[in-house]
């Protein structure tokens, strides 16, 4: 019953930090990011942050191109393409 409790906070606290972020982040190169779509569509805070929530360890250009194009091909979904994400 403990456990449950614990894990029930820990959920609540997570979600509700997560959700406060705002809607679209403007990241470099013109790339726009939209949190709020990304946590509808994962659900999972952790495919992108190690440590949820809070900024991303090692984002970069590097980073970017592996998981978010990775994962976009991976799905079937989202911009592919440089011009698709830079605009």
């Amino acid at each position: 019953m403990k456990n449950a409790v614990v894990a029930l906070f820990a959920l609540v606290a997570f979600a509700g930090t997560a959700f406060a972020a705002p809607e679209v982040i403007e990241l470099k190169k013109g790339v726009k990011f939209n949190h709020k779509a990304h946590v509808a569509a994962v659900g999972n805070c952790k495919k992108c942050h190690e440590k949820a929530p809070g900024k991303i360890e090692g984002f970069g250009k590097d980073w970017a191109h592996k998981n978010c194009k990775g994962c976009h091909t991976e799905g079937k979904k989202g911009p592919t393409s440089c011009k698709e994400c830079h605009k």
